[in-house]
């Protein structure tokens, strides 16, 4: 019999903001890995939870993985918790999940607090949007991801630490031009915040805690119909026996435009 691994969310800043399931389960699991266990200590001392911490961190997760795998085949039941938010969304975790679906091992999610959802909440979205997370540190990396998604329509969501938001706004607008950006700060804290501006001006002075930046996509604008199309359009619809009138009121709703515009293509039918 082998264990089960739980992926815990934790508090993204109130340490309030934690369900009922995550605090059973951090309390009847076995062991718990986290990315820092002085931080995740002060959660756990809040709620009175005493569990021996295990550390599984990027740089380490492989060898950490293969530990905690260990543990699970010895039928140890083990939480992993970021320091803050959903495991794996640019935490660690991935690399240990990947092992778990390769190996047969039982494990599930215990939802619960993530900053960008919570941001994109803040902010109203309406519609798509496409995650995109830390930048990465190389520049031709920067450049490759921003150049596949730059031409999308939908909000882009990135993270960013304090010391690199006006770096990563900089960057931001070299690539993308000038664009709506929102910055989201200190999610569920007292000085919760959010600041919208462009990607050409938007800089801050003395920047404190982590930001969630959404970038607007690009907006498509609408291509009108030639005369050519509006003619093509019109014979078509008069040649199943419509009237030129109604014909001219099809084609418009057809194409989206005004009935002007059809009209003059009309009356030289």
């Amino acid at each position: 019999m082998t264990g089960t691994l739980y992926l815990v969310a934790t508090p993204i800043g109130n340490l309030q903001d934690i369900t009922l399931r995550a605090l059973e389960t951090l309390k009847s699991v076995d062991i718990i890995a986290c990315e820092d266990t002085r931080h995740t200590l002060k959660l756990l001392n809040h709620y009175d939870i005493r569990k021996p911490l295990i550390s599984y961190y990027k740089g380490t997760e492989y060898e950490s993985a293969d530990r905690i795998i260990e543990q699970l085949n010895s039928a140890k039941n083990v939480a992993l918790v970021s320091d803050a938010g959903m495991p794996c969304i640019s935490d660690p975790g991935s690399i240990l999940v990947a092992k778990l679906i390769e190996q047969g091992l039982k494990y599930t999610v215990i939802p619960g607090a993530c900053a960008f959802v919570s941001a994109l909440t803040l902010i109203g979205v309406d519609g798509h949007f496409t995650f995109l997370g830390f930048l990465p540190e190389k520049n031709k990396d920067k450049d490759r991801l921003l150049d596949e998604y730059k031409s999308l329509s939908s909000k882009l969501v990135f993270y960013s630490a304090p010391h690199d938001i006006n770096k990563t706004l900089n960057y931001l607008f070299q690539k993308l031009g000038s664009r709506k950006v929102y910055l989201v700060k200190e999610i569920t804290k007292i000085h919760e915040n959010v600041i919208i501006g462009t990607l050409d001006t938007l800089r801050l002075e003395q920047p404190k805690g982590e930001f969630v930046v959404i970038v607007d996509g690009v907006i498509e604008v609408k291509k009108e119909p030639t005369s050519e199309e509006i003619k093509r359009e019109l014979t078509l619809v008069m040649s199943n026996g419509i009237d030129k009138k109604q014909a001219i009121l099809d084609v418009s709703n057809k194409l989206g435009i005004g009935k002007n515009a059809v009209y003059k293509v009309a009356i030289d039918l």
